[in-house]
Formats: C-alpha cells, sequence, structure tokens
C-alpha cells in the first residue's frame, strides 16, 4: 500500500501561501497554516496537529528503527521524519519552500487516512482504528485501543477525524519510541527510576 502522492503545481501552492501570508513577511505561523489547510480540500485543522506539523519539536535523531518492520511502519516512519523539515530555521514559521513540502506531507497522510476508512464516512470509527495500528505494527490492547478513541474523539460520536487521526499516531509513535530507548532487549517490558519516567515523559515535546 503506496501512501505517496504528486506534488501540487508551484502556482497552485503559491497561491494558497500568498492568500495566508497577510503580513507578507515570506512566511506563515501556526494560525495561518490551519487557515491554509482548511481552504484546501480538508475541513479545518485541529490547532495542536498544525502546532506538531510546523516543527515545534523534534524527532530523535538517535532512533534507528530495526530491520523487522513492515512496509507501513517504514512508509509512517518516512512521513514523521517529514514533520522535523518544516521549520528549518526554528522560527516558529513556516516558508513558502517548506509550505510545499508539508502540503504533500497532509497530503499523503489524507491517503493513508483514506485507506483505512473503509466505509468512506470521512472519520475512522473503532475497529478501523484498530485495523490501522494494527497494520503499523502496534499490538495493543482494546483498552488502550478505547482511551486513544476518547482522547482523540473531539466530536463525541466514537470517531476520529483526519488531523486527530494524524495527531494520535505521531503521539503514539513518538510515546512508542521513547519507550524502545528504555527497552533494550525488546522484550515490551521497562523498569525506571520515578525521575528517569518524569524525564522521559517531560521531554516528549506532544
Amino acid at each position: 500500500m503506496a501512501f505517496a502522492s504528486q506534488m501540487p503545481s508551484r502556482e497552485f501552492l503559491w497561491d494558497v501561501f500568498n492568500r495566508v501570508d497577510r503580513d507578507r513577511s515570506g512566511y506563515i505561523s501556526a494560525e495561518e497554516l490551519q487557515v491554509a489547510l482548511s481552504n484546501g480540500t480538508w475541513t479545518p485543522f485541529n490547532p495542536e496537529t498544525v502546532r506538531l506539523m510546523i516543527g515545534k519539536w523534534k524527532w530523535s535523531r538517535d532512533f534507528v528503527p530495526n530491520n523487522n518492520l513492515n512496509v507501513y511502519e517504514w512508509q509512517l516512519i518516512l512521513m514523521f521524519l517529514y514533520s522535523g523539515m518544516f521549520d528549518k530555521q526554528n522560527r516558529g514559521q513556516v516558508s513558502f519552500e517548506d509550505f510545499g513540502a508539508l502540503w504533500k506531507y497532509v497530503t499523503d497522510w489524507q491517503n493513508c487516512f483514506r485507506s483505512f476508512d473503509r466505509d468512506n464516512s470521512g472519520n475512522i470509527d473503532r475497529n478501523e482504528l484498530k485495523t490501522a495500528l494494527v497494520t503499523f505494527g502496534y499490538r495493543l490492547n482494546d483498552g488502550i485501543i478505547d482511551i486513544l478513541l476518547r482522547k482523540y474523539d473531539r466530536s463525541g460520536n466514537g470517531v476520529i477525524f483526519f488531523d486527530d487521526f494524524i495527531q494520535c499516531c505521531i503521539v503514539l509513535y513518538t510515546l512508542t519510541s521513547a519507550f524502545r530507548q528504555y527497552d533494550t532487549d525488546q522484550d515490551g517490558v521497562i523498569t525506571i527510576h520515578y525521575e528517569q519516567f518524569l524525564s522521559m515523559v517531560f521531554s516528549l515535546k506532544v
């Protein structure tokens, strides 16, 4: 299953970028980016998802995936690595060149989302979420699936929308990556001191 999409034309992206770059600074903020994404083919984005994508945090470059990852996990890792590239100057803003890459990133996520939205409802229900996470290599019990659904179901209807699906996957990947740094024997069990736990949690910019 391939999630990659074609990059939109430069003219299309330039038109969208100029419409949201209100102060003509050559950069767009997180708030402006939310408007830009809303003016595309998507409903208004969760501001927290926009914050994650704009690059106010960085993925650890020390994480090296093992050779047992399946094709879906590799696809996700490649998309996750994009997320640290959209604010190269660490200004909390996105330039036009970075905006084009970010737009493609979101489109790739949309393709991923649609592949699991089997009933074409525009959202993912509990069973579809579980299928997606299993496909990505996560073996989570039903209790954890229910927790994720409650956390990222902003509508209260037992479903997760596109932008919240992105956020859910990014946060889950971040937590899993942090856990694996301590799980040296890869048995799914770690022993850490309380202060180590606090350090791990508060170091995660999610």
